[in-house]
């Protein structure tokens, strides 16, 4: 079959994504250039849809008016949950800005808990701390635990009644880049089974996370790090790929995500002998340290057999016990994670202990951006006219470990700075699209419909999720890394044994399967070679064979993959700018022992 293009369409900007920071950015850049045509495009049938909606427990900021909080503790904890990698330069601007976010929200129409007073609720997270990690603090705004639904009602609310055009079940496979520009990208589109470019003056790469690279994972599955594989095909690198973090509560059996919310309500981790084990890792904060530490710290209780194995899934866990709290906090507070539990390991939240172990979360690494989304090479030097928010893009506000509620206040702080950044440039365009000639793809397409072989992509995807599950995962080492190297690159091989009976394109599974296998083994492998690398333990990136943080390692890692598939390494600093501008809170920005 002869793959080409249809038909062209043309735009102001793209949006390749249509979840949380995707509609922020294009809410901010029609309110601030009405009229500005944007085409969105969504993997999924609806923007409702996407990830962003399942985003349960709430978004840090710092009420102005709080006489408990200040912005400079939220920098703080940001940059300590870090474990000192975050870039100082975006910690300041995105806390600076969270709660103007919050106030946008609201303004239009988000329905934020309230409490009695009828101000906003509040509740605290693991790794929000007052007065530099004296105690923990009530900074997280909140709509019940579905906040990313509210999010989601209110931005694709603002875009829609102002003239945006979503493109659903539509996926970006080329970036149309050329003399360090990009115009556009060319796109298929799955219900009607035909390519199209897409030109646009600028365009903005918001395709979410890459969980789906692990078997057991929170991530829906449609994650499969489209946006990281995007980029990574057009000769771009991908910035701390190493840095996954892996929430320490999925429900056990579907790895379902059991919010930190449950530990933020006074949700108990326990052992085998229910034991509340968590004084044992982090005396102070106990369930509420940061991810990674209770992660590790769950994972270790298994490995020394305190765990308890689920009889249903063969599988070892701990248990979260939450029967101690008032029944009004399990049905105004976590009513949907309570029906969780209810609904997939049939248990209630008010007489049951629940069963979680630590589930692949969310990737702190992805696309290196600077400051203001704008996308960067690896001479860090910016592609003009390509950006990027989200989980996709790496700021780096969160370094090498994310702490709750910063991620959908990421999607909402990046969404609107990269809008006001694309209204600047589109300022300087031409009225004319210039028009690249694409390179990769009918090669890439032709090549799947007309290869042959008995190999399933089914199988070689279920490998590829459980070796880096089983060895790139919360613990790793030297051997464990190189094992899923090895695997990969014998998928890799495998990949060109595959028959795709249906070589029809409309609406076809087996092609969307066999191109998300390429995107996750692109993605896969830059994870492994980042972590191979990093002989040191830092954030969520635990290697047992080199179990402390090293100086030396002190800079971000940049992972270019070439047309041959070999891996090239190369370094970003860390921006220290808080620290080295000095003033009264300046040393709390060094390289500080990260404890809780």
């Amino acid at each position: 079959m002869k793959i080409e293009i249809a038909t062209t369409l043309r735009c102001d900007v793209l949006i390749i994504g249509a979840g949380g920071a995707a509609l922020r950015s294009g809410a901010e850049i029609l309110e601030t250039r009405p009229g500005t045509s944007i085409i969105a495009l969504t993997k999924v049938t609806h923007p409702q849809k996407s990830h962003t909606s399942t985003a349960q427990g709430g978004l840090a900021a710092v009420d102005p008016k709080d006489p408990l909080d200040s912005t400079i503790y939220h920098m703080f904890d940001t940059w300590k949950g870090s474990d000192c990698t975050a870039d100082q330069n975006v910690v300041k601007i995105i806390c600076e800005s969270a709660w103007e976010q919050i106030l946008w929200l609201e303004n239009r129409g988000m329905h934020f808990s309230r409490n009695r007073d009828g101000r906003l609720s509040k509740r605290t997270f693991g790794g929000h701390t007052r007065n530099f990690g004296e105690s923990s603090v009530y900074r997280a705004v909140f709509e019940a635990d579905r906040t990313g639904k509210g999010i989601m009602d209110t931005s694709w609310g603002e875009t829609l009644k102002k003239g945006i055009r979503f493109l659903n079940q539509t996926i970006g496979v080329e970036l149309l880049i050329e003399s360090g520009q990009c115009h556009g990208v060319v796109a298929l589109k799955q219900k009607e089974g035909v390519f199209v470019k897409i030109l646009a003056k600028a365009t903005i790469i918001a395709t979410g996370g890459s969980g789906q690279v692990y078997r057991v994972t929170t991530n829906c599955r449609q994650n499969t790090g489209d946006g990281l594989a995007l980029v990574l095909q057009a000769g771009l690198p991908v910035m701390d790929p190493e840095a996954v973090q892996f929430h320490p509560t999925g429900i056990v059996g579907p790895g379902i995500l059991a919010s930190e919310t449950l530990r933020s309500v006074g949700g108990i981790l326990r052992n085998k002998d229910l034991e509340p084990f968590m004084v044992g890792y982090a005396p102070k904060m106990k369930e509420l340290a940061p991810r990674d530490l209770v992660a590790r710290a769950i994972e270790s209780e298994i490995r020394e057999g305190r765990g308890i194995i689920n009889p249903d899934h063969d599988i070892a866990h701990v248990w979260i016990d939450l029967t101690h709290l008032p029944a009004e906090v399990h049905e105004k507070q976590i009513p949907e994670v309570s029906s969780f539990f209810k609904r997939y390991v049939n248990l209630d939240t008010k007489t049951d202990l629940c069963p979680v172990r630590p589930s692949n979360h969310y990737h702190m690494g992805g696309i290196p951006t600077n400051a203001w989304g704008e996308i960067e090479d690896q001479n860090h030097r910016i592609i003009a006219g390509l950006y990027a928010a989200g989980e996709c893009a790496a700021a780096s506000f969160h370094g090498f470990n994310r702490l709750g509620t910063n991620s959908i206040l990421e999607l909402i702080t990046m969404g609107s700075l990269v809008g006001k950044r694309v209204v600047e440039y589109l300022k300087e365009q031409p009225e004319t699209h210039h028009e690249p000639t694409p390179e990769s793809f009918p090669k890439r397409f032709s090549g799947y419909l007309a290869s042959g072989g008995t190999e399933s992509i089914g199988k070689l995807r279920s490998r590829l999720r459980t070796v880096m599950t089983d060895k790139v995962s919360v613990f790793r080492t030297e051997e464990s890394i190189a094992e899923a190297i090895e695997t990969i690159a014998d998928i890799e091989e495998r990949t060109g044994k595959i028959a795709i009976v249906n070589r029809r394109l409309p609406m076809n599974q087996e092609l969307l399967q066999r191109w998300e296998l390429d995107n996750l083994l692109l993605v896969a492998k830059s994870i492994c070679h980042g972590a191979r690398y990093r002989k040191e333990s830092r954030g969520a990136h635990f290697r047992d064979d080199y179990n402390k943080r090293l100086d030396e390692f002190n800079h971000h890692t940049l992972i270019g993959i070439d047309s041959r598939g070999a891996c090239h390494l190369q370094r970003r600093e860390i921006d220290m700018s808080i620290f080295e501008a000095g003033g009264e809170h300046s040393t709390h920005f060094d390289f500080i022992e990260r404890s809780y």
